[in-house]
């Protein structure tokens, strides 16, 4: 069972995005929110990150859900899982203002279904068609919608996290924690606290301008994170993404822990205390498989992009299959249990109780993990789908999954090459049992790559 991707017009993997004033605008906000609330009448949450166009892009899409008789929730800056946990809650359905890991010139909006979940491929594409209309329906002055405001939902968030974990599991242990600016300031030191631990933070005042680093936790970026975990003599730091939706780990000694690893790490963790099938993107390091393997868990993949992830896990659990964990190799963790979205709070709580469990270090457990060699790189091209289709042609010989993208395999190594979801480039990873097989199967495609962009006007 795998969920199929649907080519969207305006809508990427997570969401449309795109630079504030271009190709994101309050117009477009304005048509968003009219057509989600022709979609979806109801009581329908709004949420946003940090970025200094959110409450623009807000006030537009709050305008167009009101227009059509909506009555719309403002939570106010919280973390998109902390939004989709509300939703799940409370509500007919969601908006957050968010771009994630872009830059700050960057804004964008996820719509949220009643289940948490982002809206998938073909109610997007319902939502599309609805835009490119000429004009859409709003209700006359007496049956617009009204507005409320309850910024105090994230507590409920904090809550839900902190009561999986019983008792302090984090006492005495310190933990360092970079929200980036954005709106995990008001969330992950909290978590942390409510779990025992003593929380050092850095880049924790919420600013749109992201003074400190660029939103995309980067291990460039984080070298002040790094730096502060070793002076501290803390367990672990960990770093958020513009919206938090994503955790990323540095360890005892200052090291970067690869998302591959990570993601492997609390899957093993995972699977010791409950056997099932993880869901997990063709992108994700085969290091995950081969853990969840030793473990006596499966693995289901999926498209690239955490909708088809939670997708396909509620769809297997629908029929009878137990799922235990799932996310993607880039620090987007989703734990069912919990709930069916990439969730950065519950990583970061999660990765406490881990370490608490096992008495060891995390760069011990890292060093303990089946060696792979990942290699990531991008080009920018506006012509990803066909430049796809020109390299389907070279390499259709090959052992080939075109679940996304196209993937070759070869023995215990594998190359993914697609379009990306939210910008105008491809994406190359290499996923090998060693270094100079990762770099000889890195080195060939993108030399195949070169050689098509060549050809293509």
């Amino acid at each position: 069972m795998t969920i199929k991707k649907m080519q969207k017009r305006l809508f990427g993997t997570n969401g449309v995005r795109g630079v504030i004033g271009k190709e994101i605008t309050p117009e477009l906000a304005l048509r968003i929110g009219e057509a989600f609330g022709t979609m979806r009448p109801g009581r329908i949450a709004v949420g946003m990150d940090t970025r200094t166009s959110g409450p623009t892009l807000a006030d537009a899409l709050k305008a167009g859900l009101l227009a059509t008789g909506c009555n719309v929730v403002d939570c106010g800056v919280l973390p998109t899982p902390a939004l989709q946990y509300v939703v799940k809650e409370h509500y007919d359905g969601g908006a957050m203002i968010t771009a994630s890991h872009n830059p700050p010139e960057y804004n964008g909006i996820k719509i949220i279904e009643p289940d948490g979940t982002e809206m998938g491929d073909e109610e997007t594409i319902r939502l599309e068609e609805l835009l490119s209309g000429k004009s859409l329906p709003v209700k006359p002055w007496d049956l617009v919608g009204r507005e409320t405001a309850a910024p105090h939902l994230i507590d409920e968030y904090i809550q839900a996290i902190a009561s999986q974990f019983q008792g302090k599991p984090g006492k005495g242990m310190t933990v360092v924690v970079d929200p980036g600016s954005g709106p995990a300031c008001q969330s992950t030191p909290a978590i942390l606290q409510a779990l025992g631990c003593r929380v050092i933070t850095i880049n924790g005042i919420m600013d749109g301008t992201f003074p400190g680093r660029l939103p995309e936790p980067s291990p460039e970026g984080l070298k002040g994170l790094a730096a502060l975990v070793v002076a501290s003599n803390a367990a672990f730091g960990v770093a958020h993404d513009g919206d938090a939706d994503r955790a990323v780990f540095i360890d005892e000694n200052g090291s970067f822990v690869e998302e591959n690893q990570e993601f492997a790490l609390i899957a093993q963790h995972i699977c010791r205390n409950a056997k099932g099938t993880i869901v997990t993107p063709v992108s994700t390091s085969q290091m995950v498989e081969m853990v969840a393997d030793k473990e006596g868990c499966t693995v289901q993949y999926t498209p690239i992009g955490s909708i088809y992830v939670a997708r396909t896990m509620r769809e297997l659990i629908g029929s009878g299959k137990q799922v235990v964990f799932g996310g993607e190799g880039n620090g987007g963790l989703i734990f069912p249990k919990h709930q069916f979205c990439r969730d950065g709070g519950m990583t970061a709580a999660t990765m406490v109780s881990l370490l608490v469990m096992t008495g060891q270090s995390l760069s011990s457990l890292v060093g303990q993990l089946p060696p792979r060699h990942m290699i990531k790189d991008k080009i920018s091209t506006p012509h990803g789908s066909r430049i796809i289709e020109q390299l389907n042609k070279r390499y259709a010989k090959e052992s080939i999954d075109r679940t996304d993208g196209l993937k070759i395999k070869r023995q215990n190594t594998w190359a993914l090459i697609r379009a990306s979801g939210t910008e105008p480039l491809i994406r190359i990873m290499v996923d090998a049992d060693g270094s100079t097989t990762g770099s000889a199967l890195f080195d060939e495609i993108k030399k195949s790559v070169s050689e098509v962009l060549e050809t293509v006007p």
